[in-house]
Parts: C-alpha cells; sequence; structure tokens
C-alpha cells in the first residue's frame, strides 16, 4: 500500500469542520434571505434582499468547496449591503442595527475562515484581529445613537423579598409605627342639618343644580402648588409645575433616597396590575391609592404610614389592570377644624364607588352617601365585574365630584352607559348627570330605565376652573371602537371631544372634537391643560389638550375656540368596510404636532436582516395610506400613530415662567385586522357565560359585524421587537407662545430591553414605550420617569440632557411629584409597574432630596 503524501491528504481538523458548520449557516440564512427577497420583491418593495441572498448561497457553495471564491463573493457581497445601509438610512445607529451587525458577524467569520480555505493552519493574530474587527463592527452602529447618563449610584431602602403591608411587625426601616389611635386629635361628626330651620334674613336663595343640591356659584378658596401638590396635576389646570427651585442642574448629581415605603398591594391570583398612582401631598402628609384602591396617608418626610382604609375591592372586579390614578383632597366650606371629614380624600374604586374619609384619621365620612360610600353602578343598568370601574380620581370644582369611569372596550355595542356624574362633595349626593343621550335630563334616569348606554365614557382626569366654574371632560369613543355605522348623531359629534360642562348646572358649554367619526380609538386619554396663554393683546385664559393622534390644540377655555387655526385636510376613505360611513377630512393643529411622517418600508426593523425581511413583507401586505388608513378586513391595516399616543394618560406639563411645555409621546404603529364576525368564531365578551378571561383571538365588539385584532406597537412574533424602527418614544420641549419645537429627545434606554425579552443592558437611548408624565420645578428641571427602562430621571429643560438618574424597584408608568418639608424640597414617585408595558411590578412610593445641611 502506498502512503498519501501529507500535503494531500484531507484535511479533517477543527478548521474543516468550522468551515463546513459556518457554510451551513450561511446556506441556512441564505435560503430565508433570498425567499423572503423574492416574496418582497415580488410586493414592490426592495430588492436587496434577493441579491444579498444569492451573495450568501454562492458564499455558502464555495465555503463547501474549501475555496476562497466564498471570501471575495461575500466582501463584494457586505460591500454591497454597506452601501445599501447608509443610502438607506445614513448614520442612524439604530436603524443600521438590522443591516449591519449580522452581515458583520459572518464577515468576521468568513475572514476568520480564510487560512483553513488555503489549507493552512489559524494563525493567532488572525484569530485576534478577526476578533477586534468584531468588537468594533459590534459597537461601531451603537456608537453612532445617543447615550444616556449613567445611572448615579444611590443608598437604597433595603428590599423585602415578600412584600406585605407596613404594620408595626413588618414595617421596613425607613418607617416608624403609626402613633397610637389615642395620639391623635379627637374630631366631632359633622353637625346633622335641620330641613326646618329658617334661613338668615334677607338671605338669597341658594342656586340649585337640577337635582335640588345647593351649588356653590362663587368659586372657593384653592391651594397653591409649591408646599403641597394638592391635586392629580398640581392643581386642577394640571400644569404640573412646581415653584420649588432649591434642586437645580448644578445639585441635583446629589439627590439622595430620604425613603421608601410599601403598600404591601400586590398581585395575588392575577398579575394585571398596573397601578400609575401619582399621590398628594398636603399639610404634613401624602395621600395615596394602592393598585386594588386601598386609600394610605404617610408622613411626607419621613415615609411613616399615619392610617389606611382598605375598601376590600375583589380581584374580579380588574378591567385590563388593577389601577388607581390617584386620590382627590377637598376642605369642606366653613367646617369647624376638628370636625370629622372636615378635609376629605375621595377615590374611586374598580367595583364602582366613590369613597369618602377623613384626611387626618382615614375613617369613613358618615355624612358622605351610604357611611361614606356612593355606588357608581345605580342607574347604569346590566354590568358584571371588570366592565364599569373607575380609575381616575375626580375632578372638584365648586364643591362638585365630578366622575367618569372606564368601560371596557372591545366587548359590546350594548355596553354601559359613559354618563360623567357630579356629586356634591360634602353629602355625596347627585348634582347632575351629563348622559350624552338625554340631552335635556341631568337628573338620575327614571324608575325602571338606565342612562344611555354605549356612549362615550371619560376613563381619564378633567381639568377644573374654580373662577368660570367649568369641568373639562376628555371624552373617549363609543362602546365599539373601530366601527362606526351603528352610532347615533349625538356620539358622532360629542365622541372623541373635550367638553366643558357647567359644574354647577351639569350644562355643556361648549365642545371641540378632535377627531370626525373615529374608528381608531384614538379617545382623549390626556388631562388637558389650564393656561393663561400669551398673546400680542394680552394673555387668554385657555385650554390645552393634547392627543393620542398627535395633535396638540390651544382654545379659548371660555367659549372653545381655537386660538391658532385648525385645518381640516383631507384623508383616506377610499378603502375600509364602511367608507360612507368615514369623514373625509380630519382636524389638523397648526400649533403644534406630535405626528410624524407616514411610514415608508426603510422604517422596519428588528434583530437581524431576517426579521426586518418579515417586517418589511408585512408592511408590503397591509393596508396603509398614512394617518386615518380606514380599518380593514381583506388584510391587515396599519394604525400610525397606535392607540397609545401620541400622548396617553401621563398628559403635559407646563411652565407659563419661562414659557415652555413639556410632551412625552409615543411613537409606535398597531398592526390592526378587523375580523368577519362568522371568521372570529367563539371569541366571548365579557359578560357572557361562556367568556373565558384567558381565552385567545380577537376582541368581540358585540353588535358590529366585526371582531377586532390589534397588534399593539406591532410586534414580531418571533423575537418580540417591534416592527418599527426606534425611537419608540421620546420628550420634546416646545415654545409655549408659538408652537415652535425647542428639543425633542428619545425617552429611555434600552437597557431593559431586548429580543426574546431579554434585557439588552445597553445604556443606550432608544426611545422606548412610555406611560406616565412629567413634573417641571422652578429649578430648570423636568423630572419623569414612564419609559420602560425602570429609571426616574431629570432633564435640564434649556438643552433635554439627562442631568441625573436613578434605578426603580419597579416600572415607572406613573408620574412624579415635587413638594416641601421644612424648607426641604422632594421629588417623590409611586413606581408600581405595567403589566401591559411588561415592566415589574411593585408597590412602592420612594422619596429623594437633597443632603439635609448641617
Amino acid at each position: 500500500m502506498t502512503d498519501t503524501p501529507r500535503e494531500d491528504r484531507p484535511n479533517r481538523g477543527f478548521g474543516f469542520w468550522a468551515v463546513m458548520i459556518l457554510a451551513t449557516i450561511v446556506a441556512v440564512f441564505g435560503i430565508l434571505i433570498t425567499a423572503g427577497g423574492v416574496w418582497l420583491a415580488a410586493l414592490g418593495g426592495s430588492w436587496y434582499y434577493l441579491l444579498a441572498g444569492i451573495g450568501l448561497l454562492l458564499t455558502a457553495f464555495f465555503l463547501f468547496q474549501r475555496s476562497m471564491l466564498a471570501v471575495w463573493i461575500y466582501l463584494v457581497t457586505y460591500l454591497g449591503t454597506l452601501i445599501w445601509a447608509f443610502w438607506e438610512v445614513g448614520f442612524d445607529g439604530w436603524a443600521q442595527v438590522p443591516r449591519l451587525v449580522a452581515p458583520t458577524v459572518v464577515l468576521v467569520l468568513v475572514l476568520l475562515a480564510a487560512p483553513a480555505l488555503r489549507g493552512r493552519t489559524w494563525r493567532r493574530d488572525t484569530v485576534t484581529g478577526a476578533a477586534a474587527a468584531l468588537a468594533l463592527a459590534l459597537m461601531t452602529p451603537l456608537l453612532i445613537g445617543h447615550t444616556d447618563n449613567p445611572v448615579i449610584a444611590q443608598e437604597t431602602a433595603p428590599e423585602t423579598e415578600e412584600p406585605a403591608p407596613p404594620t408595626e411587625e413588618t414595617a421596613p426601616p425607613t418607617q416608624e409605627p403609626a402613633p397610637p389611635a389615642e395620639e391623635l386629635p379627637a374630631l366631632e361628626p359633622a353637625p346633622e342639618t335641620d330641613p326646618e330651620m329658617p334661613s338668615e334674613e334677607n338671605a338669597e336663595p341658594a342656586a340649585t343644580t337640577p337635582t335640588g343640591i345647593p351649588a356653590n356659584e362663587d368659586p372657593l378658596p384653592t391651594m397653591e402648588v409649591g408646599e403641597n401638590w394638592p391635586a392629580y396635576g398640581g392643581t386642577y389646570r394640571a400644569n404640573r409645575y412646581s415653584p420649588l427651585g432649591q434642586i437645580n442642574p448644578g445639585n441635583v448629581g446629589q439627590l439622595e433616597r430620604v425613603w421608601e415605603y410599601r403598600t404591601g398591594d400586590m398581585p395575588g391570583e392575577t398579575d394585571d396590575y398596573s397601578p400609575e398612582n401619582t399621590p398628594l401631598k398636603v399639610g404634613d402628609d401624602l395621600y395615596m391609592c394602592s393598585a386594588m384602591g386601598i386609600a394610605i396617608a404617610v408622613d411626607a418626610a419621613t415615609g411613616r404610614e399615619e392610617w389606611r382604609y382598605d375598601p376590600q375591592v375583589s380581584e374580579d372586579a380588574i378591567p385590563y389592570g388593577a389601577t388607581c390614578r390617584g386620590v382627590a383632597y377637598f376642605e369642606v366650606p366653613d367646617a369647624a377644624d376638628n370636625e370629622l371629614c372636615a378635609t376629605r380624600i375621595l377615590w374611586g374604586t374598580l367595583d364602582a364607588r366613590l369613597l369618602a374619609v377623613d384626611a387626618r384619621t382615614g375613617q369613613p365620612c358618615p355624612d358622605f352617601g351610604l357611611d361614606g360610600e356612593v355606588f357608581l353602578e345605580e342607574g347604569i343598568g346590566e354590568t358584571v365585574p371588570g366592565w364599569y370601574t373607575v380609575t381616575s380620581p375626580p375632578t372638584i370644582v365648586r364643591g362638585v365630584a365630578v366622575v367618569g369611569a372606564q368601560v371596557k372596550d372591545g366587548q359590546a355595542e350594548d355596553s354601559p352607559s359613559g354618563v360623567v356624574r357630579g356629586y356634591d362633595a360634602v353629602t355625596g349626593e347627585l348634582a347632575w348627570a351629563w348622559d350624552l343621550g338625554n340631552p335635556d335630563n341631568r337628573d338620575a334616569p327614571a324608575e325602571g330605565e338606565v342612562y344611555t348606554r354605549g356612549t362615550p365614557n371619560m376613563w381619564t382626569i378633567a381639568a377644573g376652573d374654580e373662577e368660570l366654574g367649568h369641568v373639562y371632560l376628555p371624552l373617549g369613543n363609543s362602546a365599539v371602537d373601530y366601527y362606526g355605522s351603528n352610532r347615533s348623531e349625538l356620539e358622532n359629534e360629542y365622541a372623541t371631544a373635550l367638553v366643558a360642562v357647567d359644574v354647577t348646572t351639569g350644562e355643556d358649554v361648549w365642545h371641540f372634537q378632535t377627531v370626525y367619526r373615529d374608528v381608531w380609538d384614538y379617545d382623549l386619554g390626556s388631562q388637558p391643560s389650564l393656561v393663561d396663554f400669551p398673546t400680542d393683546d394680552g394673555t387668554v385664559p385657555a385650554i390645552i389638550v393634547s392627543s393620542k393622534q398627535g395633535e396638540i390644540y390651544v382654545l379659548d377655555r371660555r367659549s372653545g375656540e381655537p386660538l391658532f387655526p385648525v385645518e381640516e385636510r383631507e384623508v383616506p376613505t377610499g378603502m375600509g368596510v364602511e367608507p360612507d360611513y368615514l369623514s373625509p377630512v380630519q382636524p389638523f393643529s397648526t400649533y403644534h404636532s406630535l405626528l410624524f411622517p407616514a411610514l415608508t418600508e426603510k422604517d422596519m426593523w428588528g434583530a437581524t436582516p431576517l426579521d426586518q425581511l418579515w417586517c418589511r413583507i408585512q408592511f408590503k401586505m397591509a393596508n396603509y395610506e398614512g394617518v386615518y388608513t380606514p380599518p380593514t378586513t381583506d388584510g391587515r391595516w396599519i394604525q400610525y400613530p397606535g392607540y397609545n399616543g401620541g400622548q396617553d394618560w401621563g398628559s403635559m406639563a407646563v411652565d407659563t415662567q419661562r414659557g415652555t411645555l413639556i410632551a412625552n409621546y409615543n411613537d409606535m404603529p398597531n398592526y390592526n385586522r378587523l375580523v368577519p364576525r362568522e371568521e372570529a368564531g367563539e371569541v366571548h365578551a365579557l359578560f357572557e357565560p361562556e367568556y373565558d378571561p384567558d381565552q385567545e383571538g380577537p376582541d368581540p365588539q358585540l353588535g358590529s359585524p366585526y371582531a377586532i385584532d390589534v397588534n399593539a406597537g406591532w410586534r414580531e412574533d418571533w423575537t418580540g421587537l417591534m416592527c418599527k424602527q426606534p425611537p419608540y418614544g421620546g420628550i420634546r420641549a416646545i415654545d409655549l407662545e408659538t408652537g415652535e419645537t425647542l428639543w425633542d429627545e428619545p425617552l429611555g434606554t434600552a437597557r431593559a430591553n431586548g429580543p426574546f425579552g431579554i434585557p439588552s443592558m445597553l445604556p443606550m437611548k432608544i426611545g422606548t414605550p412610555n406611560n406616565g408624565g412629567p413634573v417641571i420645578t422652578a429649578g430648570g428641571l423636568v423630572f419623569i420617569a414612564a419609559a420602560t427602562d425602570n429609571l426616574i430621571r431629570a432633564i435640564d429643560i434649556e438643552t433635554g440632557e439627562t442631568v441625573w438618574s436613578d434605578e426603580l424597584p419597579a416600572g415607572g408608568q406613573t408620574t412624579p411629584i415635587s413638594y416641601e418639608v421644612g424648607g426641604r424640597q422632594f421629588i417623590a414617585i409611586a413606581p408600581g409597574g405595567h403589566h401591559f408595558m411588561e415592566t415589574p411590578i411593585g408597590d412602592y412610593l420612594i422619596a429623594w432630596a437633597l443632603p439635609e445641611q448641617e
């Protein structure tokens, strides 16, 4: 037998098998990208993927042959990829991630394989050089983007593994036991009113509401923001501005956690928690409600619990999530200081009760409703737990507590009413009911009747003007969001509108509609802000309302007349299931818009070229003609922006001293389809016996011909990433007087986000989805959490630069506040997380301040 010469023996060592494995991987990707490229090109999309796929297949073929042609072919393919990538999106770092990262990894691997293709062993310098090239290639696209400031190290209170109500035995170390009951001041019950008692001599009869409840014709005293934070938006003007300036860009880096409190309200059998709570501060205490509606008072300086009142809400009342955005504070006019409930806390619950307790002790107010409770399901008609709930605090103007309710979307045309009601803040008696279907009646329904079902509701927070006596209601949509042909004319006129109501009578003064014939679920979620708006002729009492579709309108709050022209522009109506119903025009603001240009194929994204390619194919298959693309059933349609904004319930902040408006926003599409009833199959509304809360499939929309399948954020099924390229959210400073953009920055880093739900830990600004709002301080800072990176940050209002941040123990989907105790300015937030936004759930209330001066 003749020996085979050494140089002619087949090399079956590590290099050979590494090349074969690489060739197989490249071949698989080549097949997938070529097939997808053919599909995309056939749809009229980019030809790049087809050409790149062919390049990968040829590379794989010559790798199998162990030929150096593989290297040269891939170099040509990679060079073409570079040219195409920078031609499409330039130097946008995040946009380049799916275009360049994976191809660069393949480039390095092919270069590493070059020695084996020549039959040589791998040299150490080749491996080292290729590894360095890989690291540089992976970092380059990311370094093009912005980085956020590093998290400032803080001393934090120790975490407990199992959160529990902070009783005397289990309170965190930062808390002290609440004082015993005997130390609390004695309170006298409210005096009973004698109906036979004559009025004072020569007194004018008091004005009354439609139901006969005395109304306050004159404005009541109001508490200002500064030492206190007396209402959800600071005041009912909802500017979210604090005149405190102790903390400023120069010293904000010294902030330290002063205390941390835990409510003990954590998920039980359900994980659907989204507290969204913003506390109030009045006097020495902070007032808040937990996810399940437990009202709590804590000492504003120490975080020590003062009292709690648990209304015992059942978990089956949870709609989308367990939410209590806040409580309201009210001082009873002319009440004695030691009178029970002279100062009181009012809030609504998921099981539709309006409660009132004493602000000093947490005891129910016996003079309010039935032992401190008003049952809001009265007059609503048929409902089930979780269908009709209260998630937002009441707005109290001239002694009338105005309450709306959340009606769970997507269920049925015959849903509970969207009626908005005013209740006497002292007695709990109904003052008026604003029932859209009964414009001539402001009383409760007659016996045997109910408020008009299926009408637009107000699930968010109203604003109020104590001087004018107006309350401003941001209305949602009708019960079936994505189909409108069966709506009444009143619904068509008032849905998705801001309505000014006279709080003493319940009569609407004016209304301004932000979407005509809304079939996109663009309900008004943001609390409007009241400002004295600067004009050439002096200030005008104005109201600023922002919308989910991105338009920001400035109106005279006395009349509803726009201070900046509102243009009616043509929108698409030629597609969809009800072209005769759709409005051919929609109102666009000339003051300012958060609306971005229409999406194009190149805006599609992914972790790799493969999922970016799939998103491009989906884009080309969808119905899309820009904003207000009509809902379709012959295929998916792209709704951009999606129903989460633009602006949502977090709302804006206004600094009238600097003349700056701050608005954070979402920039995400939805990928939806109307599903014909016969195709929808067995999907049931929550009131049906067959309903399963874990059922999959579209929302039923009973009463219309279609169910609705919504892909919120348009997420790709495999990686869970969104199909649109970042940013997905931002924060913008706007010149109040002109509406011009001062700066605009992505809000949120990629540290807690990544493919397959795996945190990337990258501190780069990506701009995440966000829910929650900003607060501005006189010190020139904007404090905001909201993003999904679980950070609270301070932003310099002049530059948009993040100058401080701290990591939260739970998602910050809520709004911070600022207040003062003993001359010391505090920043506080209640990070509770958000199941829908996939941030960690928590039960925290945390406060920061500068170190005390010795």
